[in-house]
């Protein structure tokens, strides 16, 4: 699962405490944002929504952000330059450090001297929502209705995205970064050595018990040919993302992770269905067919297993991508990479074939939130939202055209095999340090369409990632959802900072056990049920079960 991070709310005891002590300055601060929100804007300083510049006369905005690693300079950078004189809006950037920029960011929010605006911050949707509340962020819903020209078209384009930002009272407290990753919608994910396959005259399984046969030839065939017994039939890692054992394999079982069906919250770790995946998991490691480091190794080790130099030693992987386990910078016919192809949904025992979704195509929900100091909010707000114009988003993001990015060529094929539209300039220095564009600070729309315009060579990594997502979306269930994104009240998001990182790891070291054999399932089972209840797995489902009863019923 992706745990959410409640660090930052273990920190609003303190910062909710500055703030009752500052009570008057608040309130003075709220004034401010009810007059804001309720006074008529003085058009007079805008042009007509949707035209350059935005402004008649030059604005300066006051702008926080964390530095970038990537990026030189934002004062300086020629983004920031071409699109200050696009816009008419010159930016007073105040850049903190990355390193603990989360403690920077609530030291600053409660000694009330922040800026107009602030963007690209870890700011959680539980603060979004309790400093909105306060007024502090100020609701961008009427600037959506009159100015949002390209924030419009994006929600008509993909509602999911207006959706994931509006909290259950209807308010949308910040402009977010989307970037729609076709392949990261459903990262849970097996990949199968096909020429092994190929060798033992195995089809591709398609059921658990068919996954099971395939594993145990891998073990007892040779199918490296070397005759030894090296070969390893499956193996994953602690998981990064979606590379743990009970991912792809217990989803044919049941949907591995927390999730809604008919309107119920519903967490999979204390169900029948859990233990028999367990069990079918526990068969197959006391056969020798899953790898004993698959519950501790880091990347770094995982990949030591798929590269073996001298043999090909890797049956099947479980990771959401092959770079946790294979080089995927060769392309060419020789490299172990193309060796992988993904393994389709598995049937389980009672005719589940289900598919771990994570459609929401939101990477950062908070990415530009506008607060009460701003004097001219309707500025601020249509300089965010042009950035969701095709073109902008990709001077934002990759470079200038015929610097950064070239027009794509008779011939060259995007992600999705159709013809490109784009592509990188090869000899623009991509990856390393620049002073060109923002690298992803900002806000950004990059849907679907955005990325596979882009020229690839088809054994490219992304390229084998969408044919391979493309096996997994006819199996996407019509009733089992993933859950969407919620908005906890303080309160709640308190509460599940205090269960939520012990239910989980607590979780994830029974797995282990449960299927190394070190806990019995039959013999220990009672006492994991018991201890998932003290620990406070009610609790976690009912916090869950109640934002979404606010938000959607």
């Amino acid at each position: 699962m992706k745990r959410i991070n409640y660090s930052l709310i273990i920190l609003f005891s303190i910062f909710i405490s500055l703030l009752t002590a500052c009570s008057k300055s608040q309130e003075s601060e709220v004034d401010i944002n009810d007059e804001i929100s309720s006074k008529d804007v003085d058009d007079s300083i805008l042009t007509e929504p949707g035209e350059f510049p935005i402004v008649e006369e030059e604005v300066t905005l006051d702008v926080l952000i964390p530095s970038n690693s990537f990026v030189e300079n934002f004062e300086t950078n020629e983004f920031t330059k071409w699109y200050e004189e696009k816009t008419g809006v010159k930016i007073n950037w105040e850049v903190v450090p990355e390193e603990g920029v989360e403690e920077q960011l609530n030291l600053i929010l409660t000694s009330g001297d922040y800026p107009d605006v602030i963007m690209n911050m870890p700011v959680s949707p539980a603060q979004l929502r309790v400093y909105g509340e306060k007024g502090i962020f100020l609701s961008l819903n009427e600037l959506i209705d009159k100015y949002g020209v390209q924030t419009k078209k994006m929600f008509e384009e993909m509602p999911i995205i207006e959706d994931s930002i509006t909290t259950p009272e209807g308010d949308i407290y910040a402009l977010p970064q989307v970037n729609e990753c076709y392949h990261c919608t459903m990262p849970e994910k097996m990949w199968i050595n096909k020429p092994w396959l190929d060798e033992l005259g195995l089809d591709m399984p398609t059921t658990t018990d068919e996954f099971y046969e395939v594993m145990k030839a891998f073990k007892d065939e040779d199918p490296n040919g070397n005759g030894e017994a090296d070969e390893i039939p499956l193996a994953g890692m602690k998981n990064s993302w979606r590379e743990k054992i009970t991912g792809f394999l217990m989803t044919p079982f049941i949907y591995s992770d927390i999730h809604e069906v008919g309107g119920e919250i519903i967490v999979p770790w204390d169900k029948p269905e859990w233990k028999e995946g367990l069990t079918y998991l526990n068969k197959m490691y006391e056969d020798g067919l899953i790898y004993e480091g698959s519950f501790t190794q880091d990347a770094e080790q995982f990949k030591k297993i798929g590269e073996n130099p001298d043999e090909s030693i890797l049956g099947a992987a479980s990771a959401a991508t092959l770079l946790y386990f294979v080089s995927v910078e060769d392309t060419s016919e020789d490299s172990r990479m193309l060796d992988y192809e993904a393994v389709p949904p598995l049937e389980g025992p009672e005719g589940n074939r289900l598919v771990y979704r994570e459609p929401d195509p939101v990477t950062r929900p908070a990415e530009f939130i506008i607060t009460n100091k701003a004097e001219n909010p309707e500025v601020a707000f249509r300089w965010a939202d042009a950035m969701y114009e095709h073109d902008i988003t990709k001077r934002a993001v990759i470079g200038r055209k015929g610097e950064e990015w070239i027009d794509a060529e008779e011939g060259d094929v995007g992600l999705d095999g159709d013809d490109a539209t784009w592509k990188l300039n090869p000899g623009a220095g991509h990856g390393s340090v620049h002073n060109i564009h923002w690298d992803q600070t900002g806000p950004s729309y990059r849907p679907k369409e955005f990325r596979v315009g882009e020229a690839v060579d088809p054994n490219e990594h992304g390229s084998i990632l969408w044919r391979a997502t493309e096996k997994y979306e006819p199996h996407i269930s019509d009733t089992v959802n993933p859950l969407p994104k919620l908005f906890f009240s303080e309160e709640q998001s308190t509460e599940l900072a205090n269960v939520e990182s012990s239910l989980l790891d607590y979780v994830e070291e029974m797995e282990a056990k449960f299927i190394t054999g070190d806990a019995d399932l039959d013999e220990d089972w009672d006492d994991y049920l018991e201890t998932l209840k003290s620990i406070g797995i009610d609790d976690y489902v009912n916090i869950y079960q109640a934002a979404y009863d606010e938000k959607y019923k």
